[in-house]
């Protein structure tokens, strides 16, 4: 059985140890290819999915 005056010791915080991450041009370079050979291989997806966006978009922005 433990004593009620024994002492826990408290973790040392995460952030002294923090992981860099990658720079995010290189993600980004990454993901706009991806999507550019992806619309190459499906237009009309794209277009569907264009056209549905600025649909939502245009009926939420309605200034009128």
């Amino acid at each position: 059985m433990a004593s009620l005056t024994e002492q826990h010791t408290v973790p040392e915080s995460r952030n002294q140890n923090q992981v860099r991450t990658a720079p995010r041009e290189p993600t980004t370079k990454n993901a706009l290819e991806h999507f550019q050979e992806y619309q190459r291989e499906r237009p009309g997806v794209v277009a569907l999915w264009c056209f549905g966006i600025g649909f939502v978009l245009g009926w939420k922005f309605k200034l009128w």
